[in-house]
């Protein structure tokens, strides 16, 4: 009862407003507060019937004699011990007023008397919970006198002032630099200590920051909070929707003073050469802090971003979102020439060389001039006799890695192409390709000679044999002389016997390959060239060029005995057999 009829007396003294004979007597009312006190102390010690207000009358009066027989108070009350008099008995914290003290006792009991009726959190100051409301009312009683932007709390209004003002009080004791706000030269501090006190609890990822930590986190859980009210575009970062914002307004506020190039902080230092960060690892440098961690990705392997949809990951973030446009088929960069797409500024680039005919790269040795780079490494190769990859079954050795990947479907048998129209597979798609025009009927090499129009360019060599006459393939056995090395190696197969290709359903082996794709049609039943005339399906293109002829009446086989020709070899031979049994005939009867 003591205790809360203390507290009911701070109460009054506290919400009254003090008259003029009181505030002219200062030192009373604080001594007749801490007498109060001290009486309230007491009474817990004794056996509590003693009774507050003649303990407080009692101390009143001692303190009002005090008073009087002190003709120096008034002096006094200007010195420091008087203006902070009330001292904390927990922490040893001295205040000058007793609202102060009260408000002081809350951070030891935890005490938290006013709460918030929108959203329950409690304060332990009025002015706290005043502050506090303007989050769900929106008011913003503080205004700019320069630009008129509203603020929520005066503290934010006198930070943004300093943008126009360009004041920075708080100075980095370590490297000078000038700051705006002390919260930025804390953070600032921490880029000399080292200290990161915030951790991703996902990946374990320390940041100087907490915004950097809440930048971060969006990484991993894909919000996107800041949306562009003209393209609705996404953005995990407020910097980074006012960015993208330029793109619409066509905004460029910074210029650079050396060149009038209308861009700037990054730009400056194509001019200065600057290069302030380094590496750790390998000792490179850079003008940006950026490009210096995404450089060091390449030493730790730290892939951070990672696709939602197929789980890959990614070390930058510009490379997932180059992956993305795969899912969903976004093109945003396309060829003003043909009108092509492509999902990154760099294929773009790549493909109007196409139409420009530029080779920027050129050979050092050779000077052999080059469209992309990687054909220039490629081409380099050829001249130092490197080959860094070698299969692990064979030991072959290969130029490019392309090259080895093909080679071990050798022993694999793995044939990934497919023809749509008679299902055949094929180990490469340069095959395939080539396979295709047996049903299209496309024959894009022709001769310059004879106008000639071939399916393949190494028919077009061999054709070429014709005109020169050039025949430098030699069989060691018999001599005999070929346009072509694969023509060779089919009529040394006549020497040795050798068939090394077998049907797997019947066993029976062909030194050819073609031999071997033609019976098995007998098996599967396939028939891939069809008559554009009738319809009618065959099993081979010879087939069906004799068949066209029955449509088209040529007959280019003539027999030299009787002039007759015919469509087909087979029925010219059939033919010279009539003369051949009337020779017969014709010699019997004479003898």
């Amino acid at each position: 009862f003591i205790v809360i009829t203390f507290f009911w007396h701070v109460s009054l003294s506290f919400s009254r407003t003090p008259t003029e004979s009181e505030q002219n007597e200062p030192e009373s009312n604080g001594n007749h507060l801490l007498s109060h006190s001290s009486a309230v102390a007491e009474s817990q010690n004794q056996e509590g019937s003693m009774d507050v207000d003649s303990g407080s009358n009692t101390n009143r009066t001692k303190s009002h004699n005090h008073a009087v027989d002190s003709p120096t108070s008034k002096n006094q009350c200007n010195s420091d011990k008087c203006k902070k008099s009330l001292e904390c008995e927990i922490c040893g914290k001295v205040f000058k007023q007793n609202y102060e003290m009260k408000r002081h006792y809350t951070v030891h009991t935890g005490e938290k008397p006013y709460f918030c009726k929108t959203c329950g959190k409690g304060f332990t100051q009025r002015g706290a919970l005043t502050y506090h409301m303007r989050i769900h009312t929106g008011e913003k009683p503080y205004s700019c006198k320069t630009c008129g932007k509203m603020f929520a709390y005066s503290s934010d209004s006198l930070k943004h002032r300093r943008i126009h003002t360009g004041e920075k009080p708080y100075p980095c004791k370590t490297c000078l630099k000038m700051f705006a706000c002390s919260s930025s030269l804390s953070i600032h501090m921490r880029t000399h200590t080292g200290e990161k006190p915030y951790h991703c609890k996902t990946c374990g990822k320390m940041f100087a920051s907490r915004n950097y930590l809440l930048k971060h986190t969006r990484t991993h859980t894909g919000e996107k909070p800041y949306l562009c009210n003209s393209c609705g575009k996404m953005f995990a970062c407020n910097s980074s929707l006012l960015k993208h914002m330029r793109t619409h307004t066509g905004e460029k506020p910074y210029t650079c003073k050396t060149c009038g190039k209308i861009s700037l902080l990054k730009h400056t230092k194509t001019h200065s050469g600057v290069k302030t960060f380094c590496c750790t690892t390998c000792g490179k440098r850079f003008s940006y802090n950026s490009d210096l961690l995404k450089h060091t990705r390449s030493h730790t392997g730290e892939k951070p971003y990672h696709c939602a949809t197929c789980g890959k990951v990614f070390g930058y973030s510009s490379s997932l979102l180059t992956h993305y446009r795969i899912h969903t088929g976004e093109k945003p960069y396309s060829c003003t020439i043909c009108g092509k797409g492509f999902v990154c500024t760099g294929s773009l680039a790549k493909h109007r060389r196409a139409h420009t005919g530029e080779k920027p790269y050129s050979c050092i040795t050779c000077g052999k001039k080059f469209a992309y780079n990687s054909d220039l490494l490629r081409h380099l190769k050829t001249h130092t006799g490197e080959k860094p990859y070698h299969c692990k079954r064979c030991g072959k050795m290969f130029l490019y890695n392309s090259n080895l990947l093909k080679h071990m479907r050798t022993h694999t048998g793995e044939k990934p192409y497919g023809c749509k129209t008679c299902g055949k597979m094929f180990a490469y798609n340069g095959d395939l390709l080539k396979h295709t025009r047996a049903h299209t009927g496309e024959k894009p090499y022709h001769c310059k000679t004879c106008g000639k129009m071939f399916g393949y360019s190494s028919s077009l060599l061999k054709h070429m044999g014709i005109h020169t006459g050039v025949k430098p393939h030699h069989c060691k056995t018999c001599g005999k002389m070929f346009a072509s090395n694969s023509d060779l190696v089919k009529h040394t197969r006549m020497h040795t016997g050798e068939r090394p290709y077998h049907c797997k359903t019947c066993g029976k082996v062909f030194a050819y390959s073609s031999s071997l794709l033609k019976h098995m049609r007998m098996h599967t039943g396939v028939k891939p060239y069809h008559c554009k005339t009738c319809g009618k399906s065959f099993t081979r293109n010879s087939i069906l060029t004799e068949h066209t002829r029955t449509h088209t009446g040529e007959k280019p086989y003539e027999c030299k005995t009787c002039g007759k020709r015919f469509n087909s070899r087979t029925h010219l031979l059939r033919h010279m057999k009539t003369h051949a049994k009337r020779c017969t005939i014709d010699t019997r009867l004479l003898a």
